[in-house]
């Protein structure tokens, strides 16, 4: 079958960085094709090449035969090349049928034909089985109707190559099941689609073949059902499969903590239409996970306990004491720090350097009158890029130019550096690749062998029973269920809980 898209010796070069070291690559019409590898593989320069995002060194793309040059997005699109991101990239104040014929727009004499628009948009979503108030503005719905909003802007611009970014990152299970089912439609249509996803059982029931990048270089071409999971793995992480496993096993080595004061205890604590009034208690050294699915209430608990949310139930106890905690600032000062889920708008400050992400926290606390020496500055920056394999290991590189797992290091850095007695992370593994998971994952379990408290929150069951003590089991924004982490809970177990509502 003749080439939808042929990549041939890609090479792209920044200052000190190869991203892209003579890279092949090739799309088949009609098929789900995944682009697998750690951040920093060079899987999103190689988007970029092909959105014309980036100019190549060398190398040659080649659509349905024919030899191109990408002078940019619109080029590519007008080629038939239509991407979906992660964040989704479009108007959040505006409709969902303009945001689809954004610069499309219907016209006569010159005049937008609104109720053609909204009619041609009401048909587009019809293709993807969505049925919506076309004329709603985007961000009255969720993330995840959202994010078919832009594949049906993607599919409308009649693409013939769609790439899909980690597009179910911010869906629950039900959404992942319409969106593969809209996947495999177009697919069946002829469209070829290149999905990029952290998420492997995710890539092995919707992927056709693989590619895999390590390092900016091709490590092979695949079919999925002929390249078992654990030899992918190698491939994407270039390190010894018994490595890996030892990296999983010292995630599960936390001691459990004893008994006695919590750190943090929640009294009937709760915010009306956030999350319903609940009882948790976090010991020092101990990892609790709060489980459940997307909307469940997951990020509404832990923003009441860092002071990012006011409750309107309850009480809060820290060390045994009654505290109102009114806003982060005040956490802070309590010993209490928050990783937020969102690194690019509620973490990561893309405009600053590695270094002045990683004390941002540090001199928020101390307050912008007592600046923190440059000498002091460096040592503790140099300690944390060091601890946390933070890499490129350059503290003055713009932090919006490292791969989205070195990003979440800084942010864990960020934190660290505060030295916190509770520890609270949304999501720090979501969207980033096997090996820094890992990386995170023991990380956190030696935090808490340290006597720190981690609450952890995560999507991935597998993860949150890896490294928590008890888990937190939440469902439509109530804490159902406080489950002790032992041989009898299991991820099955918990689903059950979610489903039931309470423990099977």
């Amino acid at each position: 079958m003749a080439e939808q898209l042929k990549m041939t010796g890609i090479k792209k070069a920044f200052p000190g960085v190869v991203a892209l070291d003579g890279v092949d690559f090739r799309l088949l019409p009609g098929e789900i094709h995944a682009l697998m590898g750690e951040n920093g593989a060079g899987k999103s320069t190689l988007i970029k090449v092909l959105t014309g995002v980036y100019d190549i060194d060398g190398g040659e793309i080649e659509l349905a035969g024919t030899p191109v040059r990408l002078a940019g997005p619109l080029q590519a699109q007008q080629a038939g090349i239509s991407t979906v991101y992660q964040e989704v990239n479009l108007c959040p104040n505006l409709s969902v049928a303009e945001n689809i014929f954004i610069g499309r727009e219907p016209r006569r004499f010159g005049r937008i034909q609104w109720s053609e628009m909204r009619r041609r948009a009401q048909r587009s979503l019809a293709r993807l089985d969505l049925d919506i108030d076309v004329s709603a503005q985007l961000d009255s719905y969720s993330l995840a109707i959202q994010q078919m909003v832009a594949i049906a802007r993607a599919v409308d611009l009649s693409a013939k190559i769609l790439i899909l970014d980690e597009p179910t990152s911010s869906l629950d299970a039900s959404e992942v099941r319409q969106l593969f089912t809209i996947m495999r439609r177009l697919r069946d249509d002829g469209v070829a689609i290149l999905f990029v996803s952290h998420f492997l059982d995710q890539v092995y029931e919707i992927a056709d073949r693989m590619t895999v990048l390590r390092n900016g270089r091709l490590i092979g071409e695949y079919r999925t059902e002929e390249l078992p999971q654990r030899q992918l793995i190698g491939k994407m992480i270039g390190k010894e499969l018994e490595a890996l496993g030892e990296i999983e096993e010292q995630a599960r080595e936390a001691t459990v903590p004893e008994r006695g004061t919590p750190i943090l205890e929640a009294r009937q604590l709760g915010r009306t239409g956030a999350i319903a009034p609940f009882d948790l208690t976090i010991q020092a050294g101990e990892v609790v996970g709060l489980a459940g699915l997307l909307g469940s209430g997951r990020t509404e608990l832990a923003r009441l306990l860092f002071g990012a949310d006011r409750p309107d139930h309850g009480q809060l106890l820290i060390d045994g004491k009654a505290e109102a905690v009114k806003s982060p600032r005040e956490a802070m000062a309590k010993g209490i720090a928050f990783s937020s889920e969102n690194r690019r708008t509620e973490g990561i400050v893309g405009e600053l350097t590695v270094r002045e992400n990683i004390i941002l926290a540090l001199q928020a606390e101390r307050g912008w009158m007592r600046p923190i020496p440059r000498r002091k500055q460096d040592e503790l920056v140099d300690k944390y890029i060091k601890a946390l394999q933070i890499r490129p290991a350059d503290p003055e590189r713009l932090v919006r130019n490292l791969s989205g797992g070195n990003q979440q290091k800084v942010l864990l850095a960020r934190w660290l550096i505060t030295e916190p007695r509770l520890l609270i992370i949304d999501e720090p593994t979501r969207g980033i690749d096997v090996g820094a998971k890992a990386e995170i994952q023991r990380l956190v379990a030696q935090l808490a062998d340290g006597g720190m408290a981690v609450l952890f929150v995560s999507a991935e069951l597998e993860e949150v029973l890896r490294l928590s003590h008890k888990i937190e089991v939440l469902r439509d924004r109530r804490l159902v269920e406080e489950l002790e982490n032992g041989d009898d809970v299991d991820a099955d177990r918990i689903m059950q809980t979610i489903a039931s509502g309470a423990t099977p």
